[in-house]
């Protein structure tokens, strides 16, 4: 089967490296998204897929528009079985689709029709899900709504980040795609429609995501912290300027350590606000929850570990995160 592979992130690369050890596959060529200045220095640096094609010698083609003549004109010059497509960052024309024989063959990182668009994962743990999974399928011209091959489910960690749960989602989802495109050679493979009903969306995200409410209980909080690890992060304010915390909610043993040495229960307080106890810098959430702070980021600083951050700044009981 002649392959083209169609992907950007490190999360493409598991099923890229995979499909190159398998004989039957003839990888013809790889696109990727143009080379971009990234980091504090703006560097131009390659993608990670890039990267990966390089190493094991296959062509690489970086159109800046995939809707332009020219990556059409390659595409039927290649003449592709199928093209396998996975997070690469363009909209892929409705008028490319017909080129491979077989479709362009996409993994999700979701149990499709749930948390369709551009970030299932982050969706998926900022939720609160205990489950997720992985979904190949054969894209049409509408966002995640082709029909359905194969699934994997998978379960989320508890206290799991999305880079995490991202590394053993890329990891899985290699043989996954291999099954796939083995099954759709030998014809074994019935395509599912999906039912669009039961669809739910994970749409891209922005920087206002990750600010903090306080008025959620605080497992809310946690699992948003978790999911938008790295960025935007979670981020409130403290008299008056940003800061980011790492946090986790104070167990049932902490709160009630917290209580007999006298401090004042996070029940009943206002959301944000903070007490000093010996289980740590708590934080009043919704419902009587309370968040243990773990490190503080302030704007222009670095991390630092919370009871550092407390001292620093001679914080008294009773002042307030997000209070600007």
């Amino acid at each position: 089967m002649k392959v083209v592979f169609c992907g950007t992130p490190q999360f493409a690369v598991p099923t890229l490296k995979y499909l190159l050890t398998q004989s039957e596959f003839e990888i013809a060529g790889v696109l990727t998204q143009p080379d971009r200045p990234s980091g504090r220095g703006m560097q131009v640096s390659f993608s990670p897929v890039k990267e990966a094609a390089l190493a094991a010698g296959v062509p690489v083609h970086q159109p800046e528009k995939v809707r332009a003549p020219e990556p059409r004109e390659l595409l039927e010059r290649l003449a592709p079985d199928c093209i396998v497509i996975i997070a690469y960052g363009q909209i892929i024309p409705a008028a490319l689709l017909p080129i491979p024989r077989h479709g362009w063959i996409n993994l999700h990182a979701s149990l499709l029709p749930k948390y369709r668009g551009a970030a299932p994962i982050h969706w998926a743990i900022a939720n609160g899900e205990t489950k997720t999974g992985l979904t190949t399928m054969r894209i049409d011209a509408g966002m995640d709504t082709g029909d359905m091959l194969l699934q994997a489910e998978m379960e989320i960690g508890p206290r799991e980040t999305t880079p995490e749960l991202a590394a053993r989602m890329a990891d899985a989802g290699a043989p996954l795609m291999v099954e796939t495109l083995r099954g759709i050679a030998a014809g074994t493979l019935a395509p599912r429609p999906q039912r669009h009903t039961d669809a739910t969306y994970a749409p891209m995200l922005k920087k206002e995501d990750g600010r903090i409410d306080w008025k959620r209980p605080a497992t809310e909080i946690y699992n948003r912290i978790r999911a938008f690890t790295p960025w935007p992060g979670a981020y409130t304010t403290f008299r008056g300027r940003t800061c980011h915390l790492v946090a986790e909610p104070a167990s049932k043993e902490m709160s009630e350590a917290a209580l007999l040495e006298g401090g004042v229960s996070g029940r009943g307080a206002e959301p944000g606000a903070v007490r000093l106890t010996k289980a740590g810098l708590l934080v009043a959430c919704r419902g009587a929850t309370e968040l243990r702070v773990l490190s503080v980021k302030q704007e222009g600083g670095k991390s630092i570990d919370a009871m550092e951050f407390a001292s620093r700044t001679q914080l008294t009981e009773g002042e307030r995160f997000g209070d600007a």
